[in-house]
């Protein structure tokens, strides 16, 4: 029998039972009905908000002040009131509207920083310079300054929120860029790319964790930031945003409203991180097998 034919065959002395998986401490148990439902997400932070708002509602029950502190019920009741017919939808598209252009305007700068950041170790420096002088200054700080060079408008607004965006941005994404390991970049070197190919194909997809943390942290920046300048101006042309809403309801001692109003500043975080950034870390780190 030449080479090519012989085969492989097990001595029978070799031969054994598959050893189960018990033997090694490992059982495989089906999970139950209640065990399957609690491991889904979704259902846990939904259980999370249940107590959360029973814990409301009871507190406020026994202060028993609706002036001091309302009743979950009776913040629902005015939110939906607020939705119907308050206009509060009109506020929420007001504070969206400008809050969309102030973080597309600072992940534009962001990007521009971090490019310079990355271009050479002079980059590298004002970058590292820049955002030490700028990012621990607060964004409602510069308030009084945009009002004198915008004036009282939507102007203002972007101009606190870019700088409550840009530094947390090129910071961690120019961090991301620092930390891709030298073999993806000898990788991406090896096959040709170079330049906004390099940058794109190579550096990107690598650096994609930190890059989203930073537009997580951007949001959440932006996001109060807007809220607070609002609370201390916020009227262009007759009509303000949310915490301009909030803040009129506070002068006039609707206190439902202003928690309703504060209720809706916090589900529209919940919703952004949960269906936005979190359907984009699915699709891209998660996808990728970067994250568990």
């Amino acid at each position: 029998m030449s080479s090519k034919d012989a085969v492989l065959v097990a001595r029978p002395e070799h031969r054994g039972e598959p050893v189960p998986a018990s033997a090694f401490g490992v059982v495989h148990k089906p999970l139950s009905r209640t065990e399957r439902l609690f491991d889904n997400p979704v259902v846990r932070k939904g259980l999370i908000l249940v107590a959360l708002a029973l814990v409301w509602e009871l507190g406020a029950r026994a202060l028993n002040n609706e002036l001091l502190f309302p009743t979950f019920g009776a913040t629902v009741r005015a939110l939906f009131h607020g939705l119907v017919g308050g206009g509060l939808l009109h506020r929420v598209w007001a504070s969206l509207k400008v809050l969309l252009m102030g973080y597309g305007l600072g992940i534009v700068l962001a990007g521009l920083f971090t490019a310079i950041g990355i271009a050479s170790r002079v980059g590298t420096d004002f970058l590292e310079t820049v955002t030490a002088m700028f990012n621990p200054l607060p964004a409602i700080a510069l308030l009084p300054i945009a009002l004198i060079w915008f004036g009282l408008g939507n102007g203002s607004l972007v101009f606190v929120l870019v700088h409550s965006v840009l530094w947390a941005v090129a910071l961690n994404t120019h961090a991301g860029f620092l930390a891709v390991s030298p073999t993806q970049r000898m990788v991406g070197r090896n096959v040709g790319l170079s330049g906004p190919a390099y940058v794109a194909k190579i550096l990107i997809p690598a650096a994609f964790p930190s890059i989203l943390t930073g537009l997580k942290i951007g949001w959440a920046f932006a996001w109060r930031t807007l809220i607070a300048s609002e609370l201390v101006f916020g009227v262009s042309s007759g009509s303000g945003g949310l915490g301009w809403y909030i803040y009129e309801n506070k002068n006039e001692l609707d206190i439902p409203n202003v928690f309703a109003g504060l209720l809706t500043v916090i589900l529209i975080g919940l919703l952004i991180e949960n269906l936005v950034f979190r359907t984009l870390e699915n699709h891209t780190v998660r996808k990728w097998g970067m994250q568990a």
